[in-house]
C-alpha cells in the first residue's frame, strides 16, 4: 500500500482497490486527490498482480461529490506539485479510459458529476451501485 493524503490503494488479490478517502467532504476532490489517483491507476496498469482496477469512496454517503468547492479558489483549483492553476481531471479520465485493464466503479451513495471528475464512474468499463444511489448525470 502506497501512503497517500486523499486516497488509499491496495491489492486484494486480482484486484486493486482505489479509494477515494474523504468521507468528511463526501469524497470531494482536489488537485491533491486527482494527481495521488493518476499515479495509483500507473501503479495498477503495471502490476502483473492486479487484473482490474476497482475505484470507490470512503464511508457509505458518497461516491464522490465532485469537487470540494472549500479549496477550490477564485482562479480554480491549484496543483500542489506545480502551483499550476489546473485540476488534471482530464489527465486522470485518460488514465481510466485508456487502462488495459477493467475499471469498475463501485459507487455507494452520492455519485455528483461535478466539473470532469465524477463522470468517472460513467467512463469505467463498469459501475456497480448500491441498492440506493444518487447520481446527478
Amino acid at each position: 500500500m502506497t501512503p497517500f493524503e486523499d486516497i488509499t490503494y491496495e491489492v486484494d488479490g486480482p484486484a486493486g482497490i482505489i479509494t477515494i478517502s474523504r468521507p468528511e467532504r463526501y469524497n470531494a476532490f482536489r488537485a491533491r486527490t486527482v494527481e495521488e489517483m493518476i499515479k495509483e491507476f500507473r501503479l495498477a496498469w503495471t502490476d502483473h498482480q492486479v487484473r482490474a482496477v476497482i475505484l470507490t469512496g470512503a464511508g457509505d454517503r458518497a461516491f464522490c461529490s465532485g469537487g470540494d468547492q472549500q479549496v477550490r479558489g477564485a482562479s480554480g483549483y491549484v496543483d500542489p506539485a506545480t502551483g499550476a492553476h489546473r485540476l488534471n481531471g482530464l489527465d486522470l479520465q485518460r488514465q481510466i479510459r485508456t487502462c488495459p485493464k477493467p475499471v469498475i466503479a463501485m459507487a455507494a451513495g452520492y455519485a455528483v458529476a461535478g466539473g470532469s471528475f465524477a463522470s468517472n464512474a460513467l467512463i469505467c468499463r463498469s459501475t456497480s451501485a448500491s441498492s440506493c444511489p444518487k447520481s446527478s448525470r
